[in-house]
């Protein structure tokens, strides 16, 4: 079954960090994502720009564009995986991983419905 590894983190304290503590974080995170491929296959990896570079268009018969930011929390999602695990146990597991490798924020895990694959997206 596919999971999304949702990234939540304090977008500012991210964004603060300085290059070699940036790179140094995501190096751990990659060592983290070695672990969750030996017992579960990985779709996309997405880090997302700052919520300061988001648009939201607002549902409605006359749909509002709004620029960003929006969130009105502590933390903001900032990237995800997607990966294919045989139950949530393991999903979880893969979460966990990724949360080690964090000084901050932490990692929901949630289960997807629908999988549209890229080649019949188009």
């Amino acid at each position: 079954m596919l999971y999304a590894l949702l990234c939540y983190n304090n977008e500012a304290a991210v964004c603060g960090l300085s290059k070699e503590d940036d790179e140094a974080m995501m190096s751990r995170v990659r060592a983290a994502e070695e672990k969750i491929v030996a017992k579960s296959k990985f779709g996309p990896r997405l880090r997302l720009m700052p919520t300061t570079a988001a648009t939201f268009v607002k549902a409605g018969q006359d749909p509002l564009v709004i620029d960003g930011p929006f969130a009105e929390t502590k933390e903001q999602l900032l990237g995800f995986w997607i990966v294919d695990c045989a139950s949530l146990e393991d999903a979880i597991e893969a979460g966990k991983h990724l949360a080690r490798e964090r000084e901050f924020g932490g990692v929901e895990v949630r289960p997807i419905s629908a999988y549209v694959p890229p080649a019949e997206a188009t």
